[in-house]
Formats: C-alpha cells, sequence, structure tokens
C-alpha cells in the first residue's frame, strides 16, 4: 500500500506503525511510551502526528497505515500537541535534574557528587573531585559567598548543608599530592531542568527523619537524569518551565528499593506502563484516572529483572553502582 509523509509517497507494510515507517524514512518523531520490541500502549501523546486524510490527530506508537493516509509530522499544530503532551507529564513529575547545589557553583564543581563520594566514606575520590575544580591549595571557597548553601534543598527542613566546611575537612584530612584529579562533568545548563517545587510539612518530616548521611545531603540530583528520554524531549521542544502547575501529590523522594541494584521513585514515574506491561507479576496499576500511579508489591520485587530499568523514559526506575 502507499501512504504519505509530509511530501513523500512510500510504499509500506501494514504490520509496522506510523512511528517506525516514519522513522525508518528519516522523519523524527519524539515518544516515551514506545520502545522496540517491547509490550506498549499509547499513553503520553508525544509521537502524535495527523492524518491529513481524516483531519485527526493520532498516536504513532500504535497506529498502523492505511492506504492512502497523508501523515503531517511536523507542522505547527503537530508540534503544539507534543509540546502541550509534555508539559502535561512535567505537570507529575517532581524532580530536580540537577542538584541546586552544582548548578550554582562559581567554580563548577559537582557538589553533589563530591558529597556522596563523602558519604560513603570515598574522602580521597571526594578530593580528587575539589583537586580538579580547585586551585589546590588554595580554595575558592574562602572569598566565595557560598551560593551552594543558599541554594541547598537540605535548607529547607532544618539547615543547609555546611558543604565548605566539609571540603575544609577533606583538604586538611587527606593528602593532596597523592589524590589523583577526578574530572568534574560541566552541567549542560541548555539542557531542560525540572524542579521539585517546596517540600510539604510531610515530606520535611519524613526527610528530616530518614535522610541521616554524614554530610546531611538529600542528594537530589536524579540519578537517571543520563538517560532520562522526558528531559531530552523537554530541551528539544524548547521547554523552560512547564506551562502547567504541578498537580502530582505522590511523596517526593520516596525511594523503593526493588533489588540491591535498582530503585523505584513514584513521584518521577508518567506512568507510561512499560514497566507494568514488560513484568510478569512486577510492577501494576493502582486506580483510575487521574488517580491511576503505578505500584510495586512487596511479593512481586522478586521478579523484577534489571533490564527493566532501560525502558523507563524518565528517572522513575533506575540502577545503582554497588
Amino acid at each position: 500500500m502507499q501512504i504519505t509523509i509530509n511530501d513523500k509517497t512510500i510504499e509500506v507494510q501494514d504490520q509496522d506503525t506510523l512511528l517506525e515507517i516514519a522513522r525508518r524514512e528519516g522523519f523524527e518523531i519524539p515518544s516515551l511510551c514506545w520502545s522496540k520490541e517491547a509490550s506498549h500502549k499509547s499513553s503520553c501523546m508525544v509521537c502524535a502526528v495527523k492524518d491529513l486524510s481524516r483531519g485527526q490527530i493520532i498516536p504513532s506508537c500504535t497506529t498502523k497505515p492505511v492506504e492512502g493516509m497523508h501523515i503531517d509530522t511536523k507542522s505547527e499544530e503537530v508540534m503544539q500537541v507534543r509540546t502541550m503532551s509534555l508539559e502535561l507529564l512535567l505537570s507529575d513529575h517532581r524532580a530536580d535534574c540537577e542538584a541546586p547545589c552544582s548548578l550554582v557553583c562559581p567554580a563548577k564543581l559537582d557538589i553533589e557528587r563530591m558529597l556522596d563520594f563523602y558519604d560513603k566514606g570515598q574522602r580521597e575520590k571526594a578530593l580528587g573531585l575539589i583537586k580538579h575544580a580547585f586551585d589546590l591549595p588554595k580554595l575558592a571557597c574562602e572569598d566565595c559567598k557560598a551560593p551552594c548553601e543558599k541554594a541547598c534543598r537540605r535548607g529547607n527542613i532544618d539547615r543547609p548543608v555546611s558543604i565548605r566546611e566539609i571540603i575544609k575537612e577533606l583538604t586538611e584530612e587527606v593528602d593532596v599530592a597523592n589524590v589523583e584529579e577526578i574530572v568534574n562533568e560541566a552541567i549542560n545548563k541548555k539542557l531542560f531542568q525540572s524542579r521539585l517545587g517546596r517540600f510539604n510539612d510531610s515530606e520535611k518530616a519524613r526527610l528530616k527523619a530518614t535522610v541521616t548521611a554524614p554530610s546531611n545531603c538529600l542528594h537530589c540530583a536524579c540519578a537517571g537524569k543520563s538517560d532520562c528520554q522526558l528531559r531530552t524531549h523537554a530541551t528539544a521542544h524548547n521547554i523552560k518551565r512547564p506551562g502547567y502547575d504541578i498537580s502530582s501529590e505522590l511523596q517526593v523522594m520516596l525511594k523503593t528499593k526493588v533489588n540491591d541494584t535498582m530503585y523505584f521513585e513514584p513521584s518521577k514515574c508518567i506512568r507510561c506502563g512499560l514497566c507494568v506491561y514488560n513484568s510478569d507479576n512486577g510492577f501494576t496499576f493502582k486506580d483510575r484516572g487521574f488517580e491511576m500511579e503505578v505500584n510495586l508489591p512487596e511479593e512481586n520485587k522478586k521478579n523484577i529483572r534489571e533490564e527493566l530499568a532501560s525502558l523507563c523514559p524518565t528517572g522513575a526506575l533506575y540502577l545503582v553502582e554497588n
């Protein structure tokens, strides 16, 4: 059969979806709820296209071609639908892509990563990051007004992390000369930056009681940010801030340990269903409509495979290093 995509007429077979056909022909269409050879159902509408022959906006990830279709993948109307879909998904997504402290550091020190090493007792690695950012033995913090501590989210709970004191402690206790530099990966500030928003009272109480790392750091940078398709597509659609207020009532930074290498954070979930449809007695849907959540019953954790994390389009399901 023949269909037209934009201005190109194509011979197609009916077993492929419009998304697969378009990508094969070089037309870029984003998607979040679809993954090659994985079970899925259309839900996000980020892959929206318009069937000009019928005047309908349709999801390309589940729609099969029909003789005579004329598909529009790049008009202003189609791009507006995709942008609106992304903004709606972001209204349910409570997360920091990058830690605020690292974002504002004038010396470009990856503070959150440094504190992660510190909290794990890996002090030489923590100092390795500092050594790369600072011209030791001089500390860049000495003449700094500490925007990192002003931006620290821990300060919204009780008091900010004493970042400068920890840096000073490390440089005084560890032999700098014998420490190998670790490169601070520069934060790409052109990428979309998701924001947590304010903690509510119950979140403050829970985080104060449960986050007891030596540094007191909340470690709010997203562990799954490098593979986050939601962030990639939001950036591509020039979204600076979501057009809708945060609607999610899920507790922020509430992590479920799936197994020794995997965590699940519901507040980052966009309910695409990929983890549900591709796990056997694993993730499930709870409730319906706007109240629907993705849930992992305790007794189902043993059925979760490590490969499932690669299907998650956000940082909701991610792997950690042992």
